[in-house]
């Protein structure tokens, strides 16, 4: 990759600007944590993997900047930050499995200085970003087992290197398959509102060399219906115990689609998006987005003034409707028979 999504130097956060790719590459440096809850609100970085990592970082600048308060105050403190990095995104569970893992963390520690209880947040933060560029080279060599030379594989948002600290999910499939010499074609889904799949995947496919063909997303059914997709492969913000799946709008449709058509639906994703709390994808809080992304997007009026919108920002596919979940461990299988 000729580009990095997350980066630290020097105790500052530096975000590849999302929001205004494919047209400008722009990088922003954080010292604020608040500064970093606001480029996660407004989705500056996304993707569950990626999210959780900022997340980490987050608390790192915020124990950093508490340089008035003694290790009682700041233990203190740091619990209210938690709280508010937490609710900057609801859905994905990335986000709170970081910032909990941070914390346990740092509760273990028992010493008396202040700046060796600040290391222990840097020093996971770091961890959780190493890790994750692991997990997705394991998610992408498992997932091009999956997928047989020749194929055309249809994705849906991006889950890709700019989603994560590594590779991706989704699309480390499509670059290891690449790296083992197969011929992969994809597929990618528009993605409404806010058109992750072709400002972002298709932008990140094409840096790679990797052959992509851009889709609205109502083409997806008749695509299939065509016979010009093999198979498809998205990401996940969150996995419940038994299987159900939280995602970007839309992928729902595309997997009762795929259902229909006997087309497999695997689902890529680390353990750490699978929920050990929830039971089932009825419990997941899915978030909703201001109306102006729907009826202004990118600053065009595309919409009456005043007209009401319902603008999910995730919706939630049957544990039913999944052909299997590729993971950092190997392959699970999914509820899907046929």
């Amino acid at each position: 990759m000729n580009f990095k999504t997350i980066e630290v130097k020097d105790k500052k956060l530096i975000l590849l600007d999302q929001t205004v790719l494919p047209g400008k590459t722009v990088y922003n440096s954080y010292e604020d944590f608040r500064d970093v809850i606001t480029a996660i609100k407004r989705l500056e970085v996304r993707g569950a993997p990626a999210i959780g990592i900022a997340a980490a970082y987050a608390l790192a600048l915020a124990v950093e900047i508490r340089a008035d308060y003694d290790l009682n105050g700041l233990k203190k403190i740091m619990v209210d930050v938690a709280r508010e990095i937490k609710d900057a995104r609801p859905t994905a569970v990335n986000l709170a499995w970081a910032i909990d893992r941070c914390l346990a963390k740092s509760y273990q520690y028992e010493g008396e200085s202040v700046d060796e209880y600040r290391t222990i947040f840097w020093n996971e933060a770091d961890a959780i970003h190493a890790e994750d560029i692991e997990m997705c080279d394991a998610m992408g060599r498992f997932g091009a087992e999956l997928i047989p030379d020749g194929s055309t594989v249809l994705t849906h948002c991006n889950a890709g290197a700019l989603a994560t600290g590594g590779i991706g999910t989704a699309l480390a499939v499509f670059y290891k398959a690449a790296e083992m010499g197969k011929n992969i074609k994809v597929f990618a889904d528009e993605t409404r509102p806010l058109l992750q799949g072709a400002r972002l995947t298709c932008w990140e496919l094409m840096q790679a060399g990797i052959d992509v063909t851009l889709l609205t997303d109502n083409m997806a059914g008749y695509a299939m219906a065509q016979g010009k997709i093999d198979a498809v492969i998205t990401g996940a913000d969150r996995i419940t115990q038994n299987g159900d799946v939280a995602n970007k709008i839309g992928t729902y449709a595309v997997a009762v689609l795929a259902e229909k058509h006997n087309i497999p639906f695997y689902v890529a994703a680390p353990e750490s998006t699978f929920d050990k709390e929830l039971e089932t994808g009825d419990d997941i809080i899915i978030e909703e987005r201001e109306p102006d992304e729907v009826t202004n997007g990118f600053g065009i009026p595309t919409a009456p003034a005043g007209v009401k919108v319902f603008s999910p920002a995730f919706d939630i596919t049957p544990h039913n409707l999944v052909t299997a979940y590729i993971t950092d461990s190997g392959i699970r299988p999914g509820g899907r028979t046929k």
